[in-house]
C-alpha cells in the first residue's frame, strides 16, 4: 500500500500502469515460441505446425517495428512495409477462413484504416485460431477448402492451394518485412531461432 501511495504522489502510477499494460499485451500475443510439438504426425498436426511456423516468424518479424520501419519502401513502385503487413493480414484471413470452413468475401473494410498494433494482433489471432482448429482435428484436412464468394458466384480450391498459396505466400512476405526492417536500421532479434522455434537466452 505504501508503494502505491508513493507512486501516486510522485506521479509515476500512470507510467507504471502503461508499462504493465504493454507487458501484458506483449505476453498475450501468441507464437512467442513454438518449442513444444506433438509426437503424432497426423495431417492436421503437420498443417498446424506449418501455421505455427508462420505465426512464430510473423510475431518476431513485427516485434518492435517503428513508424519509420513501417514507412520503409525499397523502391518507388514497391510496397511499403505497412502495405506488406496489410497483405499478410489478408492472407491470414484466408487461412483462418479455410480452416473455419467459411468463404472469403469482400467486406468493404479498408485494412489501411486500422492501427498497426491492431493489424498485428488480428493476424496473430487468425493464425493461432486456425492452428488450434487444426490441432483439435475437427475435420480431415481435405475438408478445408479455400472458398471465394463474389455475389452468387462461388469458387472452391483444395487444401493444397492453401499450402502453396496463402501459407507459403505469407512466409515469403514475412521474410520481406525482416529485410525491410534491417534496411531501415532496425534488424530483428538475433536471438530468435526459427529452427528451434525459441528465443535464445
Amino acid at each position: 500500500m505504501r508503494i502505491l501511495i508513493m507512486l501516486v504522489l510522485c506521479g509515476l502510477l500512470p507510467v507504471v500502469t502503461q508499462l504493465n499494460a504493454q507487458v501484458m499485451e506483449k505476453d498475450s500475443l501468441p507464437f512467442s515460441n513454438i518449442q513444444e510439438y506433438p509426437d503424432d504426425y497426423s495431417s492436421n498436426l503437420i498443417a498446424a505446425r506449418m501455421v505455427d511456423a508462420l505465426g512464430f516468424r510473423y510475431q518476431w518479424a513485427t516485434e518492435g517495428l517503428r513508424p519509420e520501419d513501417l514507412a520503409y519502401q525499397p523502391s518507388a513502385d514497391g510496397r511499403t512495409c505497412m502495405q506488406t503487413i496489410d497483405h499478410i493480414l489478408g492472407l491470414s484471413n484466408m487461412i483462418h477462413n479455410a480452416i473455419s470452413q467459411r468463404p472469403n468475401q469482400r467486406n468493404g473494410q479498408a485494412k489501411g484504416q486500422k492501427d498497426f498494433q491492431v493489424k498485428r494482433q488480428e493476424t496473430l489471432d487468425n493464425l493461432a485460431e486456425a492452428s488450434q482448429l487444426l490441432k483439435n482435428g475437427g475435420a480431415d484436412v481435405s475438408k478445408y477448402k479455400i472458398i471465394f464468394q463474389r455475389g452468387d458466384r462461388t469458387n472452391e480450391f483444395p487444401f493444397w492451394n492453401l499450402i502453396n498459396g496463402p501459407v507459403a505466400d505469407a512466409i515469403w512476405h514475412v521474410g520481406q518485412v525482416v529485410s525491410f526492417r534491417r534496411a531501415s536500421g532496425n534488424p530483428w532479434n538475433s536471438k530468435v531461432s526459427v529452427f528451434s522455434g525459441t528465443v535464445r537466452k
